[in-house]
């Protein structure tokens, strides 16, 4: 008919797992949207469902079956492509739900607008699933940012080989590969020329990066480039283990004015015992030496942890010992997690499984933990003048945003602080962040 309105077609997402996950899914949502389609909410009914898979659980596997389940419920008549690590793991388990049309693992999601409309056009179903293990090189997404962010994510890693008795992901990830320096730059200086003022370097096992080089650049030698491009004010690390954080990286990177003072450093436990259990390739020791150096180094420093509790054989000794570490240890804050056994982990198969309501207890003990250690952790920074870049509004007026060493703040403006750096008195330790005023010049 002439002059009909031609509409643009939906996709939504939703995304499960980890920060990896998620800037995966941003970079696959940049490809539709290239392409003509329109972004909505996963609750509104779309033309093509994308739902970004997680697979470190059991129940990251059950939830993402749920979510499967309601897209296609939610429109019978849409295209349904399931990517990510339970995909990559159980391909024809997937392929067997209702309403799958297109499987695609850990590796080309650069094809997943093709790969969606081609089964589409021939109504067919398809599955693009390799062995990750036979993986070499990183994977490009060409990828700008969300505009309205303050921070982005740029992922420069893949793969991991350290095989954790608890985890599934070297088996649905893959080896290490790294990314070139000349792709990361490119994609940095874009993200600056969009206005984005600081960037956290992310993947599987950051601290691996260059692994797979021959002489090639080091993390380091990313952040040092980074940290020259006009526009971006700070840099951050999304997570790296203890030991990858040698004597000389830590003193270079606090050379750097724009390298954030926060780490994110898993301990996953604070009994030897237990990390030998994990398979963890440090002791107890050699992790309190590095946060030590760290602070001489750095001493406004935040760290950050990961816990496990409730690992096969983690006795009430084990967990008392862990508690103690932690308290020790001083983190500012922790992320506690459950443990979950994943079917093909050799923890899974363990003797000794803890049951759930002692799991339940003992993370309830270190989340009351946490909070204290967050708080006596902003205790010390009351008074102080730091830099915040702010995010957003909340429903009271606030303006919130983040210190260098990951410390929440908020106060009162009525001019829109989004995106911008501001040097900040810290007043008055409430029970989520600090409140300050803006310092006036």
């Amino acid at each position: 008919m002439i002059g009909e309105v031609i509409m643009p077609k939906k996709v939504a997402f939703y995304t499960l797992g980890c920060k990896v996950n998620q800037y995966e899914s941003d970079a696959m949502a940049e490809l539709f949207k290239n392409r003509g389609y329109e972004l909505v909410g996963f609750d509104d009914v779309a033309d093509v469902y994308v739902i970004n898979t997680c697979t470190v659980t059991n129940e990251g596997a059950r939830k993402s079956r749920q979510i499967i389940r309601k897209a296609a419920r939610r429109n019978p008549e849409a295209t349904i492509a399931v990517v990510g690590c339970y995909a990559q793991l159980e391909a024809e388990e997937v392929s067997r739900i209702p309403g799958v049309d297109v499987v695609v693992g850990t590796k080309d999601r650069h094809k997943i607008v093709d790969l969606v409309e081609q089964a589409g056009k021939n109504n067919e179903k398809i599955i693009e699933v390799e062995d990750i293990m036979q993986t070499r090189n990183f994977e490009e997404i060409a990828f700008r940012g969300h505009r309205q962010r303050t921070r982005a994510f740029l992922k420069i890693q893949e793969g991991c080989n350290m095989f954790c008795s608890y985890c599934i992901i070297p088996y649905v990830r893959g080896p290490v590969r790294s990314r070139t320096l000349e792709s990361i730059i490119r994609e940095a200086e874009n993200l600056a020329g969009d206005g984005f003022k600081e960037i956290v370097l992310t993947g599987i096992h950051l601290g691996l990066y260059g692994a797979d080089f021959k002489g090639g650049p080091t993390l380091y030698d990313v952040i040092e480039r980074l940290s020259r491009i006009e526009g971006i004010k700070r840099i951050r690390l999304s997570s790296i283990e203890a030991m990858e954080l040698s004597d000389d990286l830590i003193k270079k990177l606090a050379s750097l004015d724009n390298f954030c003072h926060h780490f994110h450093i898993p301990l996953q436990s604070g009994s030897d015992r237990i990390l030998k259990l994990m398979n963890r390739r440090y002791t107890t020791a050699e992790f309190e030496e590095r946060l030590r150096f760290i602070r001489d180094i750095m001493p406004d420093v935040g760290i950050t942890t990961d816990v496990i509790v409730g690992f096969p054989g983690e006795t009430d000794e084990d967990f008392e010992i862990t508690r103690k570490f932690i308290e020790r240890a001083a983190f500012s804050r922790l992320h506690v997690f459950k443990f979950s056994p994943r079917k093909g982990t050799p923890a899974a198969e363990m003797p000794d499984q803890i049951p759930g309501p002692v799991k339940e207890s003992r993370s309830r003990e270190l989340i009351r933990l946490s909070r204290r250690l967050e708080r006596d952790f902003r205790d010390g920074l009351t008074g102080k003048v730091l830099d915040v870049l702010f995010e957003e509004r909340d429903n009271r007026g606030l303006y919130h945003g983040l210190t260098d060493n990951y410390i929440r703040v908020a106060v009162w403006s009525d001019q829109d602080l989004h995106n911008r750096l501001l040097p900040v008195r810290l007043i008055e330790n409430r029970d989520e962040y600090i409140f300050g005023e803006i310092k006036k010049f």
